[in-house]
């Protein structure tokens, strides 16, 4: 079905792996700590952004003071104790398989780097991949293209030929403004 592309990327989170629940569930968790909560739809809408950018529009929303890198650093820690509990692949993990040692793929999340390695790992599907780039591999996170770009670098393949597997909105826009073909999973 993607065999006319020559590189295929895929999101982690909500596109091949349902982690957004743990996800939810470590904001509500560290938020508590703060009497703080968060917007559903809000954070949906952040969806594919780094975590500090996350705990950033949280903290603006409640005109705290908190540092969103440290806020960020503790939704990371209490996620940790839970998502490897918890996480399942998604649908779309069937295409990463059929494509696997046919075509170089990538991993391009918004999720730490060693945190999106562990998972992968544990889920044992990490070798199906010649790269993965995180939001700590980067410095212009999605929308901004610098994510799927840098996966196209290490994968050997030109952006144009590309196609990115996304869930969210600034992953979409991260894949158009990369040059590439985008899948939107959410339509699937």
């Amino acid at each position: 079905m993607y065999d006319s592309y020559d590189g295929l990327i895929f999101d982690m989170d909500g596109t091949i792996l349902d982690t957004e629940p743990t996800h939810r569930r470590a904001w509500h968790s560290v938020l508590a700590r703060y009497g703080m909560q968060f917007d559903e739809l809000a954070l949906i809408g952040l969806n594919g952004s780094p975590t500090w950018r996350i705990a950033e529009a949280i903290i603006n929303s409640h005109q705290s003071s908190l540092d969103p890198h440290q806020l960020a650093a503790e939704k990371t820690a209490a996620l940790k104790e839970i998502l490897f509990d918890t996480v399942q692949p998604l649908p779309l993990i069937k295409v990463v398989k059929a494509y696997r040692g046919r075509r170089p793929m990538a991993v391009g999340t918004g999720s730490e780097h060693a945190l999106a390695e562990a998972l992968l790992q544990h889920l044992g599907i990490r070798d199906c991949f010649d790269a993965v780039v995180g939001a700590d591999d980067v410095t212009r996170h999605k929308p901004e293209p610098e994510t799927f770009l840098r996966c196209a670098e290490l994968i050997g393949v030109a952006p144009a030929r590309c196609v990115v597997f996304e869930d969210a909105d600034f992953g979409i826009q991260a894949a158009q403004a990369a040059g590439m073909a985008f899948v939107d999973v959410r339509r699937l």
